[in-house]
């Protein structure tokens, strides 16, 4: 489990399977995805979500409100070991109800599993990746301090479809510490 000031990062449960359902049902959440999840396809998402972090320790996190208590979506990190040119590598991602939105949340989330990637894992690199088209996340990369390395066609959809088309964003442990070195409040 990760806390930060207004999230938890924890453990999937069968309650968070609902909310979760209701997001990747929702056309604009889903909109730079090739579909909607239906019930069975979110559930099943869900549990691989959950069995990697029981395996691994860690991965796609269910992110809950401290305050509320709600179910506010899903961050974490994932092992990318062969599906992309770029492998091996480690991948952040972020998918947060609309509710949620426009709060801070999706950034607040990403830099404690950056923090736990860079700080417990000891990774030496995290890629994010996603549609060119979608500008809103490629802007939570570059507030993360991510830089755009490329694009690239995601090898599991069609090259003519309308989201086939990525961009590849890169953060190294060096710039990371760095970022954190020259952050406001920080030891100089």
């Amino acid at each position: 489990m990760i806390e930060t000031s207004r999230l938890i990062l924890r453990q999937w449960k069968p309650e968070d399977f609902a909310p979760f359902a209701a997001l990747n049902g929702d056309g604009e959440v889903m909109r730079y995805f090739p579909a909607l999840l239906t019930r069975d396809e979110s559930d099943n998402l869900a549990t691989r979500f959950s069995e990697g972090i029981a395996e691994r320790g860690w991965g796609f996190w269910a992110v809950e409100s401290k305050k509320s208590g709600e179910f506010v979506g899903s961050v974490g990190l994932h092992p990318q070991p062969d599906r992309f040119d770029f492998s091996p590598c480690t991948e952040i991602g972020w998918r947060l109800a609309k509710k949620f939105w426009q709060q801070g949340m999706a950034k607040e989330a990403a830099e404690a599993a950056l923090r736990y990637a860079f700080e417990e894992l000891a990774l030496q690199e995290v890629v994010s990746f996603t549609s060119v088209l979608n500008t809103p996340s490629e802007n939570l990369m570059k507030r993360l301090g991510m830089t755009k390395d490329t694009t690239f066609m995601h090898p599991a959809l069609p090259p003519d479809h309308r989201l086939a088309g990525h961009v590849l964003y890169r953060l190294s442990v060096a710039h990371y510490v760095t970022k954190l070195a020259t952050a406001p409040g920080s030891a100089q």
